[in-house]
């Protein structure tokens, strides 16, 4: 056991907090998440009006909460928190697009493969499968190499997609970003060089810095006080399987078997970096457990009429940040979503928050958990054999990240799926490369 990472923890996973700082500290989840965005992206996708928008994010806020609470209090019994991928969303659109649209049977035929799709990932972790193949496919140089390629596969969706490429003037997005990060840093070092009010401004400090970045962003006329006026107080979810319907068709079934596939090999990669963060060696039960939660997870994101909701990556790097794992955090920022699955103004300004704060933010965390896999490696005695397997899956996942749009969309539509997921690129690369390569005598802990 690595005592440095023991000692990074100020509370660990099974210790007990308060219910008011639980709910405080599960907001501050809630906020470093960009859950809001890939239904937004989607319902563009789609060109849906306002009510079916709306329906979509309230069905992933609702989904996402119970997924979170289902998966860190039931089946993975970890501190782990669920949100929409961005993997399923050009395979959606087109399933939508392709069965006649939102005015046909496309959203009843969409519905109709996430169902189907997550039952069986429901059937995998019943039969234990799961479990077997990571035991046979990912031992530690594995999962370690996933564990840096997930933070390294964010890092430009947090400078870019947030910060450079977001709307607004790019001086003002780089100010906001790096006013939030100042932020940031700064509360960490006061919790570092202060250790009686470590509680407040290490745990805090995230939350702490979106207030910053979102007040300053509000001075300069950015935050967008409209839409949170407009939007209606409470409301329930009405774009559900019950508006929608279900329909199967074998085409979209097996287009989400390979989704799903994918996004499974994410989230396994999310799993090792939350292990590697809580210093927690996931137990087979519970490579079984989180499989099934995984699929339930996904099971009612389909019914709530939105797509899949997996284990997000990002909040690792908020633990690594604020110290603090409790199961009962997590547990509060799954009620939260559940909160805003119903509480739709407040949904619409936390929707409002400025891309380029957010942005600040998320890069930090995601070198925490690119560092936390190099943590990993470095722990290990490797072989010359192991420098491959670590770095080609690196050079894979800064491959497909930087590679042309024009060169994704000219694939085949299976293959174009896989390329949205630079993860999934390098894990198997990982996979391939361990059995592949020779070596003279098998990993060991230093």
């Amino acid at each position: 056991m690595d005592k440095n990472v023991e000692s990074n923890l100020m509370i660990g996973p099974d210790e007990q907090v308060p219910v008011s700082e639980a709910t405080l500290l599960g907001l501050q989840h809630v906020l470093a998440m960009d859950v809001y965005v890939p239904p937004i992206i989607l319902a563009g996708l789609l060109a849906m009006g306002a009510a079916d928008s709306q329906g979509l994010l309230q069905g992933t806020f609702l989904a996402a909460g119970i997924g979170t609470i289902l998966q860190t209090a039931f089946f993975m019994k970890m501190p782990i928190s669920q949100g929409p991928s961005f993997v399923p969303l050009t395979a959606a659109a087109g399933i939508v697009a392709a069965s006649g649209g939102l005015k046909g049977n496309g959203m009843a035929t969409l519905i109709g493969a996430l169902v189907v799709g997550s039952l069986l990932m429901v059937l995998l972790g019943m039969t234990g499968v799961f479990q077997k193949i990571i035991n046979k496919l990912v031992p530690a140089v594995v999962g370690g190499t996933i564990i840096t390629c997930v933070g390294l596969s964010l890092i430009p969706s947090a400078l870019n997609d947030n910060i450079f490429d977001a709307s607004g003037n790019i001086y003002q997005n780089i100010e906001l970003a790096a006013a939030t990060a100042f932020t940031l840093l700064v509360c960490v070092a006061i919790s570092i060089r202060f250790p009686r009010v470590q509680k407040i401004f290490r745990t805090g400090s995230i939350v702490i810095a979106l207030l910053v970045g979102t007040l300053l962003s509000a001075m300069m006329g950015r935050f967008d006080w409209q839409t949170v006026a407009k939007a209606a107080w409470f409301g329930l979810p009405q774009r559900t399987v019950f508006h929608w319907g279900i329909h199967f068709d074998l085409t979209a079934i097996l287009t989400f078997v390979i989704i799903y596939a994918i996004i499974t090999t994410e989230t396994t990669g999310t799993w090792f970096a939350m292990g590697a963060v809580t210093n927690h060696e996931i137990t087979e039960k519970q490579w079984n457990r989180g499989i099934i939660g995984e699929g339930l997870s996904c099971l009612i994101a389909g019914l709530a009429g939105t797509t899949p909701v997996t284990g997000y990556s990002t909040n690792a790097g908020v633990i690594s940040i604020t110290g603090v794992a409790s199961k009962r955090v997590f547990v509060a920022a799954g009620s939260w979503f559940i909160v805003l699955g119903f509480f739709s103004k407040l949904s619409a300004f936390l929707a409002a928050v400025p891309a380029p704060v957010i942005g600040g933010v998320f890069a930090i965390i995601t070198v925490t958990i690119m560092l936390n896999g190099l943590n990993v490696i470095r722990q290990l005695k490797t072989e010359a054999s192991d420098l491959y397997i670590i770095g080609l899956p690196i050079i894979l996942t800064l491959a497909i990240v930087l590679l042309p749009s024009k060169v994704t969309s000219g694939a085949p539509q299976m293959l174009q799926y896989l390329l949205g997921s630079p993860v999934a690129i390098a894990a198997l690369a990982a996979i391939v490369l361990n059995l592949l390569m020779p070596r003279k005598h098998s990993l060991v802990t230093a």
